[in-house]
């Protein structure tokens, strides 16, 4: 069985103001470095820093160098603002309070 020459992926990245996702074509073989360079998606955030240590694909965390699949969806995440179990205390404390 051959492999096709191209393969359909999205690339996806999310600011609480707006979302971008971008849905495109590349070779067979295209790593997930690759495929976010290929999308444009980051030149469409102004300031925003790609760390490497924070893509995945489809919600699980994974390698910039992985070769991608027909179908990934490529996720660029970005840093928390807050740590959820700080909030989280936070919120208990208001709510014991009351």
């Amino acid at each position: 069985m051959n492999k096709p020459e191209s393969i359909r992926v999205e690339v996806v990245l999310a600011m609480p103001e707006r979302q971008e996702l971008v849905a495109m074509d590349i070779s067979a073989g295209t790593t997930i470095g690759d495929a976010i360079e290929q999308s444009g998606v980051l030149d469409r955030f102004d300031g925003f820093k790609l760390d490497p240590e924070k893509v995945g694909v489809f919600g699980r965390k994974a390698p910039i160098g992985q070769v991608l699949h027909d179908g990934d969806r490529v996720e660029i995440y970005r840093s928390l603002i807050a740590d959820p179990k700080e909030v989280r205390r936070q919120r208990a404390r208001k709510q014991a309070k009351t």
